[in-house]
């Protein structure tokens, strides 16, 4: 049985720097969009930084604020 694709985009919550929450999409649009409403959800929080990761090529895709 082949091994199913792993998720290769990741988006992380840190607060002050430190991971408080993760995500993993195979969808580039769910993460996207899972991204935004992060920011809608938690961008609020003192110290919070939000950031896209395409785990496949290591690139920040897009980062808050």
């Amino acid at each position: 049985m082949p091994a199913p694709d792993l998720p290769r985009y990741h988006v992380t919550l840190t607060l002050d720097g430190r991971p408080a929450a993760h995500g993993w999409w195979q969808s580039r649009a769910t993460a996207d969009l899972k991204y935004r409403a992060w920011i809608g959800e938690r961008g609020s929080i003192p110290g919070a930084r939000i950031t896209l990761v395409d785990e496949t090529t290591g690139a920040e895709l897009s980062s808050w604020p």
